[in-house]
């Protein structure tokens, strides 16, 4: 092999090597994006979750009276005409 085709050789593979490793957005660089992008994809499906729950709440919260009648005992302690009320208080 001459000294050229040899240069040509190394020049070629290290021009590989920056085309693969090198660069602002390098093999390395890319799987890390990907890996983000994963989890990114994830919280969002988690969040559009907690989203449909908490609409599902709202719209019982305004038109289902059970509902209404649940939350307004369990978080607002109120009771119907001819109930008696009874909290039991730690020592």
């Amino acid at each position: 092999m001459t000294r050229t085709r040899v240069a040509g050789v190394a020049a070629g593979v290290a021009l590989a090597a920056f085309a693969v490793w090198g660069g602002e957005y390098g093999t390395p660089d890319w799987i890390t994006m990907r890996r983000q992008l994963a989890d990114e994809r994830s919280a969002v499906a988690a969040l559009r979750i907690e989203v449909d729950s908490l609409t599902r709440l709202a719209r019982d919260l305004e038109t289902n009276p059970a509902v209404q009648e649940r939350v307004a005992r369990e978080q607002f302690g109120m009771i119907r005409d001819g109930e008696v009320l009874y909290r039991v208080v730690p020592r």
